[in-house]
C-alpha cells in the first residue's frame, strides 16, 4: 500500500496527538503552546500547517505573517517551529511542508525567512534549509534574541540561533 501525506491546516483535534509525539520522544508535551498556535491562527495571525501521514500526524510548521525575531522582524514572513516527528523522518515529509509553507508565503511576499538553532538537535533541519536554497542572512549568530558581538559568551542552547532567507520568486 501506497503511504500517502496531506498537508493541511491545524485542527484543535490535532494538540493532543502533536503532544504526545514529542512526549513519545522524550521530550515535554506543548499543548499550552500549540493550544495559543490555533487561537493565533483563528485570528489570522499565524497559519499552522499539519503534514497528516496516513492519518497520523508526521509533524508541523508555523507561518507568521510578520518575522517575530531576529533581524527580519517586520519586514518578511518567518517560518518557525519546524517539526518533523523521528518515526516520519527521511520520507520527504519536511521537505512537502516547507514547500506547502513556501507556496502560502508567496502570496504574502518574495522573500521567506526562518531562524535556526546551531547544536547538533537541529543538525536535519541545517541540512534541509540549505538544500532548499536558504542563505544566512550575514548578520551573524543572535542570542536570546539578540545580536551576539564576537568573542561573547554565550551557551549552545535554543536561544543560540543563525537567520536565513530564501528568495521564493527565482525570477526577480
Amino acid at each position: 500500500m501506497k503511504e500517502s501525506t496531506i498537508i493541511r491546516r491545524m485542527m484543535k483535534s490535532d494538540i493532543e496527538e502533536i503532544s504526545q509525539a514529542f512526549i513519545h520522544q522524550g521530550w515535554l508535551g506543548r499543548e499550552d503552546t500549540l493550544t495559543s498556535y490555533l487561537q493565533d491562527q483563528e485570528n489570522g495571525e499565524r497559519d499552522v500547517l499539519v503534514a497528516d501521514f496516513d492519518g497520523s500526524v508526521a509533524g508541523y510548521i508555523t507561518i507568521l505573517p510578520d518575522a517575530k525575531h531576529g533581524p527580519f522582524v517586520g519586514v518578511y514572513p518567518e517560518l518557525t517551529d519546524f517539526n518533523v516527528f523521528e518515526l516520519f523522518r527521511n520520507r520527504g515529509i519536511g521537505n512537502q511542508l516547507l514547500e506547502e509553507a513556501e507556496k502560502r508565503v508567496g502570496l504574502l511576499s518574495e522573500i521567506v525567512t526562518l531562524g535556526v538553532g546551531l547544536h547538533s538537535g537541529y543538525g536535519p533541519a541545517q541540512r534541509l534549509y540549505v538544500k532548499r536554497g536558504y542563505i544566512p542572512d550575514g548578520s551573524g549568530i543572535w542570542f536570546r534574541d539578540q545580536p551576539l558581538a564576537p568573542y561573547s559568551p554565550c551557551e549552545n542552547n535554543d536561544d543560540l540561533v543563525l537567520y536565513f532567507s530564501k528568495r521564493l520568486n527565482k525570477e526577480i
